[in-house]
């Protein structure tokens, strides 16, 4: 596109450590277990991350009790309700929940309030599967809401409330609805730290930091991820005449033109904004702006970790090693190195 003069990265973009987590995960257990192996829901909110783990022998599923007894599960990193857990724990060889460790945390407050009597209001989006994962945690002690209008129609609650949140939301998603709740429920409970990811609150500020210089803005990332669409609204609120959502760079227009800003959603994968760069071939070349640096880091999840341990374990005593060697520390490589590695996306 020779009519592109350059290109401005938002940064941070692209995957935030839950998935960068879970996405490790997931391709640990294809390298390690025989195909095919399962998973509860997409493990990720995007299609080239879905479609290269499809190619590799995974299967997706929207029910684990279609996964063969004895199967390898991994359950997705948007949270599952407990009696999904369960039903995966008695099912499968080997289960690895790979939830977010900022849902888990969503899932412990709700828990906890709902303990103490509460009754909680969840801001969160219809049928997104960590809303319904998060209700599942206490059905009868939880109302969601995702509109002033939807608070408006909340019933006077005897006991106390509490406010919690879907963490992919947006600030303008929340702020509105949240402030609602707080006039209707005076000293209403709110968690000390905020439910909202850090990294959907960091992609939002990166790209309205870009937004005015832009002639048009592409957001990369799949039409079901909630922080994707948000990075869709808010390109489109700032102004910018020309705003597209795309899942790969084949996917774009041939007639955008001048100053291109390009951002991508929290589960999109860093080889898509370079095949979008490379496309948009901008005359002046690619600059960044970068807001903040995240370092947040989550571990392996437990069952993986217990795996590994045990499985260096044995290998040093064949080999007569000494057992403090400890294996190779996987904050050494990211999540988008793992999946090149892994193979080359299906539709390239």
């Amino acid at each position: 596109m020779q009519s592109v003069e350059r290109v401005i990265l938002a940064a941070p973009r692209g995957f935030c450590a839950g998935v960068e987590m879970a996405i490790k995960a997931l391709a640990w257990m294809v390298r390690v277990f025989p195909p095919p192996v399962y998973c509860y829901h997409e493990i990720v909110h995007n299609k080239a991350v879905v479609d290269r783990f499809t190619a590799l022998g995974v299967r997706f599923v929207d029910d684990v009790r279609d996964a063969p007894e004895g199967s390898p599960i991994m359950l997705s990193a948007h949270g599952s309700p407990p009696d999904v857990v369960r039903a995966a724990q008695e099912r499968g060889s080997v289960v690895v929940d790979s939830v977010c460790p900022l849902v888990t945390k969503v899932h412990h407050e709700v828990k906890v309030r709902a303990g103490k009597g509460y009754r909680i209001v969840y801001v969160g989006h219809e049928g997104h599967e960590e809303a319904v994962g998060t209700m599942a945690v206490a059905p009868d002690s939880i109302s969601r809401v995702e509109s002033v209008e939807e608070v408006d129609l909340l019933p006077d609650f005897a006991g106390p409330v509490a406010l919690l949140a879907q963490t992919t939301l947006s600030h303008r998603d929340w702020d509105g609805v949240a402030s609602r709740v707080k006039e209707r429920f005076p000293g209403v409970w709110t968690p000390g730290r905020s439910d909202l990811c850090f990294a959907t609150t960091n992609r939002q500020a990166a790209l309205a930091e870009l937004a005015a210089r832009c002639d048009a803005i592409v957001v990369i990332g799949s039409a079901n991820s909630s922080n994707t669409l948000a990075l869709e609204k808010l390109a489109r609120q700032s102004g910018c005449g020309r705003v597209f959502r795309v899942n790969h760079h084949d996917e774009l227009p041939d007639d955008i033109s001048g100053t291109v800003g390009v951002t991508a959603g929290a589960s999109a994968p860093e080889d898509i904004v370079e095949s979008v760069i490379a496309r948009l071939d901008p005359r002046d070349g690619a600059t960044e702006i970068r807001i903040t640096t995240e370092d947040e880091y989550f571990p392996p999840p437990r069952a993986i970790r217990r795996l590994q341990d045990s499985i260096e374990l044995a290998v040093l005593a064949m080999l007569g090693g000494a057992c403090e060697v400890r294996a190779f520390d996987d904050r050494t490589v990211s999540a988008s190195d793992v999946l090149r590695r892994l193979g080359s996306n299906p539709r390239r």
